[in-house]
């Protein structure tokens, strides 16, 4: 009995420590993380010549006080080493902005759309009477039977 108990008391501690090993992330580690991602946010805006309230807007999910923190640490460490910012070109910028958008636009419900219209019926010379279903046309011949051809 006193093995088992010996045993347990050893292999326990083990497989607890193991639970690190599953990629499950305490909330303390989660919040770290956070924090270091709000900073280097931060501290690429301040070096790309970007002023806290565009770095604001460019990252919405963003902490902004690690935000903040990473940009003001950043404008120290320009100054005392006298760095001179490198701002982004504006194709990055658009680009950023347009990501932003786009994110937005994924976080909206979709809105209710309309069906696009039907186009108007038409005949083609020698093949009967044509008409349109969403992307396929069908040709009805003069027998009655229809092939359907895909756009």
């Amino acid at each position: 009995m006193r093995r088992l108990t010996l045993l347990l008391t050893i292999a326990a501690p083990l497989w607890l420590a193991g639970c690190d090993m599953l990629g499950i992330e305490s909330a303390s580690a989660q919040t770290a993380k956070r924090e270091a991602d709000g900073r280097a946010i931060g501290a690429g805006c301040r070096h790309a010549a970007r002023s806290v309230e565009q770095c604001f807007a460019l990252n919405k999910r963003a902490d902004r006080a690690a935000v903040f923190a990473g940009w003001r640490e950043m404008n120290d460490y320009m100054r005392e080493n006298k760095l001179e910012a490198m701002p982004a070109e504006p194709a990055t910028e658009l680009a950023a902005a347009e990501a932003d958008a786009g994110e937005a636009a994924r976080a909206r419900p979709p809105a209710a759309c309309p069906p696009p219209p039907l186009p108007a019926r038409a005949e083609a010379p020698g093949s009967g009477d044509v008409s349109y279903r969403g992307d396929a046309v069908v040709r009805k011949s003069v027998a009655g039977s229809g092939s359907v051809t895909r756009k």
